[in-house]
């Protein structure tokens, strides 16, 4: 019986084996058109932002760092710049601060407030931005007229949207790490609540903050339309200064490119940042199981 086995099998993983090269390097090829589909536009950005002269060429006729130079010299555009990492960071870390204590206490000591923190998390997703934005300006022209126009309610919106993104990170990696698990153990050895969750808890979960805390900084960065119907060019961010850039009649189009490529440059880092992470949380997760065991 086993000789027929082994004859039968034998074929099959013949084909198998043959097929193999064909899906390795359809897969290869895949691979590099999604990386130019994404990359092309980044660098042509870029050939754009460092051109003398581009007309009638496939690329440029000439290279300089002049635009770059202009660009950094001028004081509206490094005051954008940091003001809009600024919040960003801003809000990363409010996020985490609010959401990682109140998934750690759902998750540890009261599970019934879950379907309401998951409702909260889910308003971001079903409801446009421009909505949101509009409901802030309505609650806040009834109750605190004082906040509209100020960068206080930018600050509080981009918190309540990003919101979404730091819990379902950190939640994720509470669940691989099994943190309920984990916060039994460490009182069982004696350990305090705060020492359990500072010394046993958090490194646990250090991939999941990361993560959310860098969802939280890019969701900030990328917004323009709470920054636009909230505040307006009081509080100008990247976004809005690219938009104005492109409705202004005499703007400086090797400038834009410049805040351009900086804006592909940071969504990219921030993007292989999270996906960096997120398999440390995996692999902190597949640990974390076993331990939980023993």
């Amino acid at each position: 019986m086993a000789v027929m086995t082994d004859a039968v099998s034998l074929p099959a993983a013949a084909a198998r084996a043959r097929r193999l090269p064909f899906a390795r390097w359809s897969g290869v090829a895949l691979l590099w058109l999604a990386a130019g589909y994404v990359l092309l536009p980044m660098f042509a950005v870029f050939l754009y932002s460092v051109a003398t002269r581009w007309t009638s060429n496939v690329l440029p006729d000439g290279y300089t760092l002049d635009h770059w130079l202009a660009a950094f010299a001028d004081a509206r555009f490094t005051t954008v710049l940091a003001r809009s990492i600024g919040l960003a960071v801003a809000v990363a870390v409010a996020d985490v601060l609010l959401v990682a204590p109140a998934v750690y206490w759902q998750r540890v000591r009261n599970k019934a407030i879950r379907p309401v923190i998951e409702t909260l998390a889910a308003i971001p997703f079903a409801m446009p931005l421009v909505v949101i934005a509009f409901g802030l300006l309505n609650v806040t022209g009834t109750f605190a007229p004082a906040l509209q126009g100020t960068v206080a309610i930018v600050f509080a919106a981009h918190v309540a949207v990003a919101f979404s993104f730091v819990y379902w990170a950190i939640d994720g990696a509470m669940a691989a790490a099994r943190v309920e698990a984990l916060s039994e153990a460490a009182r069982t050895c004696g350990a305090g609540p705060i020492a359990a969750l500072l010394r046993v808890v958090l490194p646990n979960i250090a991939p999941g903050i990361a993560s959310g805390a860098i969802l939280a900084f890019g969701v900030s960065f990328n917004e323009i339309a709470l920054v636009q119907v909230l505040v307006g060019s009081r509080f100008e961010t990247v976004q809005l200064y690219l938009l104005n850039m492109l409705k202004s009649t005499d703007a400086d189009f090797n400038i834009l490119a410049v805040m351009t490529a900086i804006n592909f440059a940071v969504t990219l880092i921030l993007s292989v940042a999270v996906v960096y992470f997120n398999r440390g949380g995996a692999t902190s997760g597949a640990i974390g199981g076993p331990r939980a065991k023993s």
